[in-house]
């Protein structure tokens, strides 16, 4: 009985590390996720870009005061305003001057040019660099079919999303929120994925007579990964609907509701997932 009293602590013990630990872990997948998600890697070379902007403008201000000093005092001098029986005063202003100019054109095509690589951002914004491919479950998992269909409809809504963005007839606004309504949609599904996955893993190496509630657990995660991942079909298929009508010159409203509903449908799982709880 000693034994099994202390194999039944350390099993309550690990129960009550396995829900923070899981967390953490649930947390890290999901700052790694949002780091590596070609929007937010844009939106820092954006900043990256509007920081050396400022840094350029500013050396291009200090640069052509000094030119405008040394120009001054230069023209003073030709002019008989400045006198200096040595002439050091105007070698040296001219010397500075011309140095000094040149760092200021320097700088104003540096901030130029940084310039037009910041709006060339702005403007295709809708061109966001394809994500690399996320890693698929194991093959016999109920979670690899669910996954594949995710990875597919992600890529066909990035092409119908920047073909729509092209188009120009839906605001970009909408066409980013539901870029990113996607994209957190699809991070709760894969995290639904890999709790189905560790579910699987645990029925398969607990006691016959113990695996009866894992596998109704495993058939329950199986149902809501297919609800989400129909959900993100629903938003393929409106945003095909809406590049159809925006072809013809027709309004549609498919997209922004099937937007709202696919947000919906994400904060209900999430609300679901241990991270969520």
């Amino acid at each position: 009985m000693g034994r099994a009293g202390e194999l039944k602590r350390l099993i309550a013990l690990a129960e009550q590390l396995r829900g923070p630990a899981l967390q953490h872990v649930q947390q890290l997948q999901s700052a790694l996720a949002r780091r590596g998600d070609p929007a937010e890697q844009l939106e820092r070379q954006r900043r990256r870009l509007a920081r050396k902007r400022a840094w350029a403008s500013r050396w291009l201000a200090v640069w052509s005061i000094i030119t405008a000093i040394c120009t001054v005092l230069a023209v003073g001098w030709f002019t008989g305003v400045v006198e200096d029986p040595s002439d050091t005063t105007p070698v040296a202003a001219i010397i500075i001057g011309l140095i000094s100019g040149t760092f200021a054109v320097r700088s104003g095509l540096r901030m130029r040019n940084l310039g037009r690589e910041h709006r060339a951002l702005g403007a295709g914004s809708n061109q966001i660099p394809a994500r690399a491919p996320a890693a698929l479950p194991p093959r016999g998992s109920l979670a690899r079919e669910p996954m594949e269909r995710l990875a597919q409809c992600e890529a066909t809504l990035a092409e119908l999303l920047v073909q729509i963005g092209r188009g120009g007839s839906v605001p970009v606004e909408s066409v980013e929120h539901t870029r990113r309504t996607g994209a957190d949609a699809a991070l709760v599904l894969r995290r639904v994925a890999a709790q189905l996955h560790a579910v699987e893993r645990a029925r398969d190496h607990a006691p016959p007579l113990e695996r009866g509630p894992l596998a109704d657990a495993v058939r329950a995660l199986r149902r809501q990964l297919d609800e989400g991942v129909d959900g993100y079909g629903s938003l393929v298929a409106a945003a095909g609907r809406v590049l159809a009508a925006s072809s013809m010159g027709a309004p549609n409203q498919d997209l922004s509701d099937a937007t709202e509903h696919l947000a919906g449908l994400a904060l209900a799982l999430r609300d679901l997932s241990p991270e969520g709880s």
